[in-house]
């Protein structure tokens, strides 16, 4: 007790101040690391770290000035690797998305929104139009949007099928939706590496499979030729799916995911 009271009276305001600042830049930058796609290099970076480390401990000489040597090399290689999201985290840091919105997602509940996409999915899906329907989660996809045509509407049935409509330029690209707007349309995904068993799935299911593999989004896909309509998660795909299972499945993801940046909504509304 009297080391705890006499290292409280050594804190002064200024020094808390300093503590808080420190605290939120390094939990930003950890949100942020977390969030990138490019969060996999990071491991490799701490192996780097750790071998410097050890070198000093253990006073390896050459392989202390090899690292020393190319310290300033990974430095701009980590700058020019991070580049895009650099951009975007310092983007954010004025611009955080629970201010953006206003009080778009307090007018609209998350039953309607998703009956929204059921209505437009279901009609899509017996026109046999294909569809690409991707929604942000927790990982930001504001890159794959500058491939497309930026939208920002509010999500509605009938936006949705006219984006896919055939002979639209937007209808061969995937639909970003971020909260309860229609972000962008016409967008590009990066198509999945791994060995798809089906040879029937095509382009859009390959894309769903592959935004899935790097990112928490969640992508829903309407087969041109069947109609048939799969949802992609965690690199994964589900396919023939009824209005009802991907009803069920929505509101599953989005309580099990209730920090989405989808929607900042209470999960407790009525079901549609």
């Amino acid at each position: 007790m009297t080391i705890t009271a006499e290292i409280l009276s050594k804190l002064s305001g200024k020094s808390i101040l300093d503590f808080l600042i420190v605290y939120a830049i390094i939990l930003q930058l950890l949100v942020w690391m977390k969030r990138s796609r490019s969060f996999s290099l990071i491991p490799g970076l701490l192996v780097v770290l750790s071998l410097y480390v050890i070198s000093r401990i253990f006073v390896l000489t050459t392989l202390t000035w090899v690292l020393e040597k190319f310290s300033a090399a990974i430095i701009f290689l980590i700058i020019i690797i991070f580049q895009p999201d650099i951009r975007r985290f310092l983007e954010k840091m004025g611009r955080r998305k629970g201010l953006s919105t206003g009080n778009n997602s307090s007018e609209i509940s998350l039953p309607t929104i998703i009956k929204k996409l059921l209505v437009a999915v279901e009609s899509l899906s017996k026109q046999k139009i294909g569809a690409l329907i991707s929604i942000e989660m927790r990982n930001d996809l504001s890159e794959y949007t500058l491939s497309g045509v930026v939208v920002d509407a509010q999500i509605s049935s009938e936006l949705i099928i006219n984006l896919f409509w055939p002979n639209t330029p937007t209808h061969d690209g995937a639909l970003i939706i971020r909260e309860n707007k229609i972000l962008a349309a016409g967008c590009l995904l990066p198509l999945s590496d791994s060995k798809i068993v089906d040879r029937r799935l095509g382009t859009r299911h390959r894309a769903a499979i592959g935004l899935t593999e790097i990112s928490d989004a969640i992508v829903i896909v309407i087969s041109e030729e069947t109609g048939t309509i799969s949802l992609a998660e965690n690199g994964n795909l589900t396919r023939f799916l009824n209005k009802e299972a991907l009803e069920t499945r929505l509101f599953d993801l989005y309580s099990e995911s209730p920090k989405s940046s989808f929607l900042n909504l209470d999960l407790s509304g009525p079901s549609s």
